[in-house]
């Protein structure tokens, strides 16, 4: 195994939530524990496989701190502290089989029971004000919200199905193709631009969770945040073109 050290407290509080659903949970852990112990760790709590698990951690702000890669490595190692968050994503189907098998009624508390308890989430996330707890930093973050989503929606009405578009993402190839659609959906907050690509480089026809935004051929369409567009006079992108 290879020489990794402890670089944080020995011991840290934490919050585990994952992709399933709304669930999340304060844990403590050693930070001597590997990110492979703590995988089976995590497949009680979670009910989620720990050979597909994967986990992400953020910090009390929410923000992505890292990603716990590498198996044979101390928890330790990384940077994580009491106070942040890892969630679980992966294989959630022995969850499901178990509920399937067991008849099983589900334990809910009243919130007014659970407003009462010092041993939850909520209480410790009231006791260090932290996320929705901590008034001022959820005004900042607020009005940080407002001001991104109306500098998106006058990029948005800049744009018109229509307009020849270049799609510049991060870390992804730059793509030509024709504005389909503007505004907001059902499948996300904000405002998106449908593009429909000059090639099939796309995810679907225009259709996404059974709402039909735009038409376009199968593989060529796509929902782009109107920040990675630019409309403008683009010339029509060809396989020919491509292999110069």
């Amino acid at each position: 195994m290879a020489n990794f050290k402890v670089i944080t407290e020995d011991i840290v509080n934490i919050i585990v939530s994952n992709s399933e659903d709304d669930f999340s949970v304060e844990k403590r852990y050693k930070k001597s524990l590997t990110v492979k112990d703590l995988k089976n760790n995590l497949e009680l709590v979670t009910g989620c496989s720990a050979n597909s698990m994967k986990i992400n951690v953020y910090d009390s702000k929410s923000q992505f701190v890292c990603f716990l890669a590498n198996d044979d490595a101390l928890l330790g190692s990384y940077p994580v502290d009491s106070g942040m968050r890892l969630h679980v994503t992966g294989d959630f189907a022995m969850r499901h089989s178990f509920g399937d098998k067991q008849d099983v009624e589900k334990f809910q508390l009243s919130d007014d029971l659970y407003s009462k308890r010092s041993d939850t989430v909520r209480a410790y996330l009231e006791r260090n004000k932290l996320g929705k707890y901590n008034e001022e930093e959820q005004k900042k973050l607020d009005e940080k919200r407002r001001q991104e989503e109306q500098q998106e929606e006058e990029a948005a009405k800049k744009m018109k199905p229509g307009d020849r578009c270049e799609v510049a993402i991060p870390g992804k190839p730059v793509r030509r193709g024709c504005v389909r659609f503007v505004g907001k959906v059902e499948f996300s907050s904000g405002w998106w631009v449908g593009v429909q690509y000059d090639e099939p480089f796309g995810k679907h026809d225009g259709m996404v969770n059974g709402v039909k935004y735009f038409e376009c051929p199968p593989k060529y369409g796509s929902f782009v945040k109107p920040a990675h567009i630019t409309v403008g006079d683009f010339p029509e992108e060809t396989a020919e073109l491509d292999e110069i």
